[in-house]
């Protein structure tokens, strides 16, 4: 299964993402919802930044925390063209090729996140930002002391020359997100000026303040469009290290970065080394964790946790397990119908699919209970519709009622609920019903369309241990007639497969997060449908869908964007799109014990390579200090 995103915990798909927790946070400076006021420290989506102008730090960092040691561990999450299992290029932000996930690391951005707001960001470059009274101009006002890793002196230019460029050639989940920034423009050496069309979203300049930026002078000898294993120049906290292609990459961290002693950096980056290992099977990658070649996991295997973590060390001590509560949105994740094939157009064979699928079953059976079901696109969150639509969803739905599911305008779909048994026949007959209504009759033990062409299905995925959890499900389609395969490609085939929208049924999840930004076009607007590389797997193409997630965007308020959220995610769930699958609201992780941690991760993310620490004393004890 794929978790592009998602994912799900880099800025840049944070600043895009789509769901909502409501917190009280301190009012400090309102540095959006005043344009015209600055210089300005801090942006955020609707006003509100916890940080006044002179913090010294994040408050669930460690400002003192020791640097040194190394931190190994398989990679939870990935973006762009990010390939978790192998990598054969450096360049992270184009749609070509597979990158390790993490390069993020070793590039700065004008701005970065606060994990404990929830869009807030800080100056790393960019020291201060004004904002013409109209807010569609933006002038960035640039520390002198950045550097890249040569030496070479970070400019206005460097950013205008990064930004336009990621617009133009970037990976397409980048250059259509920020199609509304109409120019980047240095300002001598120390001022960038950003303008938008005046139809961008309240959260694009924040996602723009938060891209990477590159060298103009190393890409304007290097092609930015070519798959390259030359690591580039860069100004961040880390460069690529040591690497072996397909099996790991080591990222170094550099000693003498230069915003070490920035407020928005205290307390980050303490690890000298961050090394990924790449694995394309979760059983293999136990078993370095278990040997410590790899020193962190997060377990996403229910059967594992619930009975291989008895093995030595554990009982020792050496290997400590913690469940942390994970407050993030659960965001969606389930089996996508590809509906750009006519096979899935009609929402009652994709409903009927569903059917098929016993959650109950396979959570006692399969995954020792550890789950829930999903039952909506912004699960966690205050952005999931339940009950009736409030009158305010409705001023949103009403026009669209002609074209809309009655669903809609009811209690909000949610997944069947089976007797458990693997074989709920009630919920078959169901199934059998809907697909009889949409055409299909038997022939034999075939279900074939009025046109004699029996329905199958190819479930794509990229992880061998998703074939046990796929099974069962096949083997119920198999009673209704339905021909299904379980079908596992390489890690390079599946991606290219997943960006040219080559599949039948996919598995995926996508991590979302606290306000809704651009990038939700991506998910599931009608535009986004046929664009090669971007997140609509689904292919979904609704003009009520569209004016949803419009309404959403063009929120002035938290209030009124959990309202549209609402109102799309019920258009979402009555559309069939996906077969939900199933969510916790907890981080299952073990580690061996050499770390040390700040005493609460913050609300929004759990940064762990980022604010953790190697502590000395902890690995030398369990003699792993060397």
């Amino acid at each position: 299964m794929s978790k592009r995103n998602g994912a799900d915990r880099r800025q840049f798909l944070k600043l895009t993402g789509a769901a909502a927790l409501a917190t009280a946070l301190p009012i400090g400076t309102r540095a959006f919802a005043d344009p015209g006021k600055g210089p300005l420290h801090g942006l955020s989506v609707f006003g509100d930044l916890k940080y006044g102008p002179d913090f010294k730090s994040f408050d669930y960092v460690v400002p003192g925390a020791p640097k040194g040691g190394r931190f190994t561990f398989k990679t939870p999450s990935w973006q762009f063209n990010q390939n978790p299992q192998t990598y054969n290029t450096f360049n992270s932000f184009i749609l070509k090729g597979d990158a390790p996930p993490r390069m993020e690391l070793c590039f700065d951005s004008l701005m970065v996140r606060a994990w404990d707001e929830p869009d807030a960001v800080y100056g790393l470059l960019a020291e201060s930002v004004e904002i013409t009274e109209d807010g569609n101009t933006y002038f960035f006002n640039l520390r002198p002391e950045a550097r890249f890793h040569d030496g070479s002196r970070l400019t206005a230019e460097d950013v205008a020359f990064s930004l336009m460029l990621l617009k133009e050639k970037g990976h397409p989940l980048i250059s259509q997100t920020i199609r509304e920034m109409a120019q980047a423009e240095a300002l001598g050496n120390q001022k960038v000026k950003i303008g938008f069309t005046g139809k961008q979203t309240r959260q694009l300049p924040l996602l723009v303040a938060g891209l990477p930026i590159f060298s103009k002078r190393y890409y304007t000898t290097y092609d930015f469009e070519q798959s390259t294993l030359t690591p580039p120049l860069s100004s961040g906290p880390y460069k690529v290290g040591r690497h072996a292609v397909g099996r790991y990459v080591e990222y170094s961290r550099v000693t003498d970065y230069w915003a070490k002693d920035l407020p928005v950096v205290a307390g980050h980056f303490n690890f000298d080394v961050i090394r990924l290992e790449f694995f394309r099977d979760a059983q293999v990658a136990f078993e370095a964790f278990k040997k410590g070649n790899v020193t962190f996991q997060e377990e996403f295997s229910s059967r594992i946790w619930a009975t291989e973590y008895n093995f030595p060390a554990v009982g020792d001590g050496k290997v400590k397990q913690k469940i942390v509560p994970d407050n993030r949105p659960s965001g969606a994740q389930g089996w996508f119908f590809n509906t750009r094939r006519d096979k899935f157009k009609d929402p009652r064979v994709r409903e009927a699919i569903g059917y098929a699928f016993d959650f109950e079953w396979s959570n006692q059976n399969l995954f020792h209970g550890m789950y829930e079901r999903t039952q909506s696109f912004f699960e966690n969150s205050d952005m999931k519709a339940e009950g009736l639509p409030s009158e305010a969803e409705l001023v949103l739905l009403d026009p669209f009622r002609e074209q809309l599911p009655e669903a809609v305008f009811g209690e909000p779909w949610t997944p069947p609920v089976s007797d458990g048994s693997g074989f709920d026949r009630s919920l078959l007959r169901k199934a059998a019903m809907l697909l009889k209504d949409a055409g299909y009759t038997r022939d034999g033990a075939l279900l074939v369309d009025p046109n004699g062409q029996p329905l199958t299905i190819e479930f794509l995925n990229n992880v061998p241990m998703f074939e046990r959890i796929t099974m069962p499900f096949i083997n119920s389609l198999e009673r209704l007639g339905i021909s299904s395969s379980f079908r596992l490609v390489d890690p390079a085939q599946y991606e290219a497969r997943l960006n040219n929208f080559d599949f039948d049924v996919i598995s995926r999840r996508y991590s979302l997060t606290p306000t809704l930004g651009t990038s939700i076009r991506q998910f599931w607007s009608s535009a986004s449908a046929d664009t090669p590389g971007s997140n609509n797997l689904a292919g979904i193409s609704s003009p009520a869908v569209d004016a949803m997630i419009e309404a959403a965007l063009a929120a002035s308020s938290r209030e009124q964007m959990i309202v549209a959220a609402r109102a799309l995610d019920r258009c979402l769930r009555a559309g069939q799109y996906w077969v939900p699958q199933w969510s916790k609201g907890t981080h299952t992780i073990a580690m061996w014990d050499i770390f040390g941690y700040p005493e609460e991760p913050p609300h929004y993310e759990f940064p762990v390579e980022t604010t953790w620490w190697f502590d000395r004393e902890k690995a030398d004890k369990i003699g792993m200090a060397g």
